[in-house]
């Protein structure tokens, strides 16, 4: 029996490119509901969902590490993982405010790790699907204008 050599990434791809858009619109609806109610409740709950997002994240790298794909293709969902992994940590189950006040020592790695993978998760559609993509730009800027309006208010 000959060994697969042929690897066709689309679904793995359109998994990824999914979990990217959800987490988009999930963290879009939350930076808003904290303009609506002033409170994190929502966006907490709405957390819960981004974790539930790990499995199929997990499932795409797996699938694309086990396949030799190149590493603009796993990295995206190996970074969100361990977004995951730190916002488990600091939001759920060892609570620590680090957003007001400010604590860059777990603020900045933990954006930097949330926007890296939203960047990365990304990315590779560029290539497979312009149209796609452009999607993920919308929701990306749909993210980014809903940052905005939060931290204006001062809920951000």
């Amino acid at each position: 029996m000959q060994a697969q050599t042929d690897f066709d990434p689309w679904w793995t791809a359109l998994t990824v490119w999914g979990v990217v858009n959800a987490v988009n619109i999930l963290q879009s609806v939350g930076f808003l509901s904290r303009v609506r109610t002033g409170s994190m409740e929502v966006n907490h709950l709405l957390g819960y969902v981004m974790i539930a997002l790990a499995i199929p994240s997990i499932v795409a790298l797996i699938a694309f590490v086990r396949a030799g794909a190149g590493w603009l293709h796993w990295i995206g969902p190996a970074v969100f993982v361990i977004f995951i992994a730190l916002m488990v940590v600091v939001d759920y189950a060892s609570p620590v405010e680090f957003r007001s006040p400010m604590r860059y020592e777990i603020l900045v790695p933990y954006l930097v790790l949330f926007f890296g993978a939203i960047l990365l998760m990304g990315l590779p559609m560029f290539c497979l699907n312009r149209q796609l993509w452009l999607l993920t730009v919308v929701t990306s800027v749909l993210l980014l204008g809903s940052m905005g309006v939060a931290m204006r208010k001062g809920v951000g």
